[in-house]
């Protein structure tokens, strides 16, 4: 989910990024949602910041997952969760479309899907102290050590979540490699902003509801353990 070439982004930064973009085959269901759904459950990229009234309807809570994968973790906790309002954001079309089309069987009026770099998303459109959780679930690892440096949870990368996290908003991350684990640990922990739910250096355990995703589902198989991390902004 990492890309090996840098680009620049609004702030005319230069950034390196979290993905690589492959053109996954749409199925025939799936390309009718980005046509048919998108305009119904999308949310597009602006050059200015979002309403979150306008965007849902109501004045709930928003969670913003990044990277939804196939879209399936989103719709769930975005089903069992109805008080909330749930924004993906997946660069990949495929998953866009699973979970546009997730989102309609469901018939969720809580659950949004953003097409595109979450960076730009959170640069660009996101209000500064409007989102009132993060969910940041099995990003790519990059386990070789030539590419630690792609891995998506960094120092300013987390100082930009923070800005947007309401105060006592949460980051709740996740991952199935132990090196990208204590890596997560090691960044969080030296933000002065966020404090550790469980304690200096300790890991929660997964969540009763939190769902299984794909990317821990492959993990699970190839005998890797998972790790939960909860950071709430002070």
């Amino acid at each position: 989910m990492t890309d090996s070439s840098e680009d620049s982004t609004s702030t005319h930064t230069r950034r390196i990024r979290s993905f690589v973009l492959r053109q996954g085959r749409l199925t025939t269901g799936q390309a009718r949602a980005m046509s048919e759904l998108m305009p119904l459950f999308g949310v597009k990229a602006s050059n200015q910041f979002l309403d979150w009234r306008t965007v849902f309807g109501n004045d709930h809570p928003v969670v913003l997952e990044i990277g939804i994968g196939n879209g399936d973790a989103l719709a769930h906790c975005a089903q069992a969760d109805p008080q909330r309002n749930y924004l993906g954001a997946e660069v990949h079309a495929p998953g866009v479309g699973h979970g546009l089309l997730a989102i309609e069987k469901l018939a969720l009026t809580n659950a949004k899907i953003y097409h595109g770099d979450a960076v730009e998303l959170l640069l660009q459109n996101v209000p500064d102290g409007s989102l009132a959780k993060i969910h940041i679930w099995f990003p790519d690892p990059w386990h070789k050590a030539r590419h630690n440096k792609r891995r998506l949870i960094q120092p300013e990368f987390v100082s930009l979540l923070r800005s947007k996290l309401s105060t006592n908003g949460q980051l709740h991350l996740a991952t199935d490699w132990q090196a990208y684990a204590e890596h997560m640990m090691q960044v969080m922990s030296a933000d002065p902003g966020f404090v550790n739910c469980a304690g200096a250096e300790q890991f929660i355990e997964k969540p009763s509801w939190r769902p299984n995703t794909h990317f821990e589902r492959r993990g699970e198989r190839l005998g890797h353990g998972v790790w939960d991390l909860l950071f709430e902004k002070r």
